[in-house]
This record gives C-alpha cells, structure tokens and sequence, in this order.
C-alpha cells in the first residue's frame, strides 16, 4: 500500500510554500542545472536517550518514486496570488513543474539502524530544484517514524522482554499521525498493535479485547464477562476493573472455569486502573490458586518507559504492557527535531563547493561534504562513528574528532571492522535498490540494540557512544569557518 493509493491523490504539494518560492527563484535564476547534496540529520537524541532508531524509510522511497506535479497540482498553485494582486508563479515556472521528473540520487541508512546525532539519515544528491523541494515531506516522514521508534524502543528495553502492545489509534494525531506511529512502534520492538488498519496495511500483529462499556452495558460484571466468553471463547482476556478488581479477577476466573469446562483457555486478564503493582501482585495469587498459571496479566493505563521499570522494580507480575497515548504521541517529547541541510552545491562542468551554515550555537553550525558515516566495531560491538567526505577520505589512518570533545583525537586502529551506513537507494531518480520488509528492520534493530554498550541503553543518563567527525572533515569545516568568517 503506498502513500498515493492510501489518500487517493498526488502528493507533490506536501510541502512548505517557501520550498516552492525558493524552486521558483532558482528557476528564475536560470539555476535549474545546478546540482545540490542535502542532508537529513537530527541534532539531539530524543527523550533524553543514548540511542535513536532511525525510521520511515520505505514510507520516504514511496513518497519519492512517486514525487510529481499533476495537473490539478499546476492549476492550484496558478491560483496563489502576491502581496500585489497578481500572479505568484509565472506559467514559465509551472510548466517547468508540470513537466518535472524526479531525477535526484538517493542515499539512506536502513530502517532500524541505531544511529546518533548529526549523522545523516538521508542524503539527496541532484537538481537543486529538486533537491529543495523534498526537504518538508521528507522532514514530515522521517522525523515521526524515527521518534516514535526510538520510543517503542525505549520502552520495549523497560519491559525485559515481556510483550508490548501499541494502543495509540484513538489518542494519535489524526490518521496518518495513527498509522505511521504504528508501523514505527512494530519497527521498534512493539509486538502487536491495536490498529487493525495498519494491521493490513503493514502486516502486523493485531490485539484487542473489550473496554469498560461493555461490562457497563450488562446487568452485572459476571454476566458481562460470561457473554464475552459465550461470543468470543479463543479471545478472553477480561478488563477487570470496572467496579472492584479484585472481585473483577474472581468472576474471570469463575467464568474461565466454565470457558475450560467447554475445552477453551481464558487468555488473561487485564487492569486500567490504580495500583498496578499490588493489584497485579494479588491477581496473580488468585490466577494461580484456581488453575491458572498460564493466564497473562496486561496491564495499561499512560504508561512509560519509566513507569513500567518501577513497576518491574516492584515486583508487578505484569505479563503484557499495553502502551498507548505515551507512545503513539511521543508524550514527553512531540517532535524529533531533525534537519536538511545543504552541504554542496556545484555548477554545470564545475567542482563541489563546499557549504556550512553558521550559528552562535556550536551544535547548530552545520557540516560540509558529500557525508557518509563509517561504523567501527570490534566483535559485532559497535566502538566509534566517522562522519567523512566521500570526495576526500583519509588516505591511510583513520582519525576522529568526537563532537564530544572536539580537541581531543581518538586513532581508530586497522584492525577494527567497519561499514559504511549510506545504502544506495535511487539514481538517477530510479530506484536501485529493494528495501528490506517491515519485519527485517524489525529484526535489523533488534541486532543493532544488542550491539551498543548497555550504557547506552540506560533510560536516564545514559553513556555517550563516540561520534564524530573524521579528521579531513574536521580540518575542511574549520577552514569553511574561517573563510566565511573574514
């Protein structure tokens, strides 16, 4: 299911106006042919973490192969008016735009991969018209996805294990927000969602029972829970705390019983509310008296990553967390924060000009190149990343300035393994390269969390993983600096 088949219409105007009004500028300019390097990056690792999970890549390739203008598209932006009344966009322009192919080379780190700041996620070789106009919808798609991965992943660490249920839908932000968020919880470890759209549109495990209303919309809580058996016997996981949990947990097991007497299982029950820890500590002791050792306890009710540790750390004999505003909204933290930034640009027959966007803020000043990230690891351990220029590599001795600390040089020995991050995934504007299904990076970023430092993984200050940039890089972005200084 791609992006086009599921809102029904074209999506070459998802994107910011200004990316149109520059697109038009450099048309006007005559500096269509012009060839750009942009890079999609992100500055912080979310929620405080020592990792992130880069995410929504195939959802980007989808977005990009199909990447055009139609006419409705033209018609619409001949309608945008100036402050003066007239026309914002000559027909010259939008007849450049009717005809536009895609035609960028496209290089990406696999979904699932752990990555860190300022290494690029993505990067966009081609046209500058056309290398522009992708920054928004490309920003829109891989900063979501990656937060909430990244979160899926933080919280499935907390539950050691245990299962993970996404039940985000109702609390998302809007459809896309809903689906979107999650394909990146499976992606990141979730087991299983609620989502039953994206069920089918992704493949993934679909979970659920019934909610308070339908015990309320019984006599009793016994009847209720025994309807339920009668209509759904290989389904029965029954919310027990409508009224009392404890008596709630007493008629499950009742009608689990009478579920067993016809040859089903009662799958578990399931608390929403109060003291999760006691009250799972108490049902497990009356599950296990009447039989039923094998009956799993979900547990829901705003949980987190934090919250289900201290739950752990209690003693909660929770089974199966069910996680679901926490994690589809990305709570604690709405927004990734990622960036595009150009860091070439060359004119027709002429060499690369190196760029840096300046800041008074260190970790704003942008970096220059053709970047690619080299991974070190010693015995499927990752040690350091080297951020280097494709077009000027060390010629022998690899050598890292850490973002870190950026005087001090760390020497990364010969002997150490190392992979290159940046996949090629489009030339030319066609695609090059099958990417891997949902649940391979599913499986890749499983690999990946097993091979960073348990440090790094810690909820609350976490371990810094050795990031930085490769010494000819560090060299020609101070130079860049200073040139641009004087």
């Amino acid at each position: 299911m791609t992006l086009n088949k599921l809102y029904h219409h074209n999506l070459g105007l998802l994107t910011d106006l200004y990316q149109l009004t520059m697109a038009y500028g450099y048309w006007k300019h005559r500096r269509q042919e012009e060839q750009a390097v942009f890079n999609l990056f992100f500055r912080k690792h979310p929620f405080g973490g020592g990792y992130t999970i880069a995410a929504g890549l195939q959802t980007a390739v989808e977005y990009l192969d199909g990447f055009h203008f139609d006419a409705e598209d033209i018609d619409y932006l001949g309608t945008l008016d100036g402050n003066d009344g007239k026309a914002l966009f000559e027909q010259g322009f939008l007849d450049f735009l009717a005809e536009l192919e895609f035609a960028c080379d496209v290089d990406a780190i696999p979904e699932g991969t752990v990555v860190f700041p300022h290494e690029p996620l993505l990067r966009i070789r081609g046209p500058l018209i056309q290398a522009q106009l992708l920054e928004t919808a490309l920003l829109n798609i891989i900063n979501f996805q990656t937060l909430i991965a990244t979160k899926a992943a933080r919280i499935c660490h907390a539950a050691q294990g245990d299962a993970v249920l996404e039940f985000g839908l109702r609390r998302a932000q809007g459809i896309d927000g809903a689906l979107s968020a999650s394909r990146a919880a499976y992606l990141g470890g979730c087991h299983a969602t609620s989502n039953v759209l994206a069920g089918k549109l992704y493949g993934i495990l679909v979970k659920g029972t019934h909610a308070h209303s339908w015990v309320m919309s019984h006599d009793d809580e016994l009847e209720s829970f025994e309807r339920y058996a009668e209509a759904m016997p290989n389904n029965c996981v029954f919310l027990v705390d409508t009224y009392d949990t404890q008596e709630g947990v007493k008629k499950a097991v009742e009608v689990g019983l009478k579920l067993r007497e016809r040859g089903h299982e009662i799958v578990g029950i399931r608390l929403d509310s109060g003291d999760l820890a006691y009250l799972s500590i108490e049902a497990r002791k009356l599950l296990d008296a009447a039989g039923f050792p094998e009956a799993l306890i979900v547990a829901s009710n705003d949980l987190t990553e934090h919250l289900i540790q201290s739950l752990k750390q209690q003693g909660a004999k929770i089974a199966v967390w069910g996680v679901g505003t926490k994690l589809a909204t990305a709570y604690d933290q709405p927004a990734l924060g990622g960036v595009y930034k150009l860091s070439a640009i060359a004119k027709q027959g002429e060499d690369w000009r190196y760029c840096v966007k300046l800041s008074e803020q260190l970790i704003k000043v942008s970096n220059p190149g053709i970047q690619n990230i080299r991974r070190f690891t010693r015995n499927g351990t990752f040690v350091a990343d080297a951020i280097y220029n494709e077009a000027l590599p060390p010629e022998d001795a690899w050598r890292l300035v850490p973002f870190e600390n950026h005087f001090k040089t760390v020497d990364l020995p010969e002997t150490l393994d190392h992979e290159d991050l940046l996949k090629p995934v489009f030339r030319a504007g066609k695609q090059v390269e099958d990417l891997p299904t949902l649940e391979q990076s599913r499986e890749h970023a499983q690999k990946q969390l097993g091979a960073i430092s348990g440090g790094c993984l810690r909820l609350e200050n976490p371990h810094s993983y050795n990031v930085g940039l490769e010494k000819n890089l560090y060299e020609l972005k101070k130079d860049l600096i200073q040139d641009v200084k004087q």
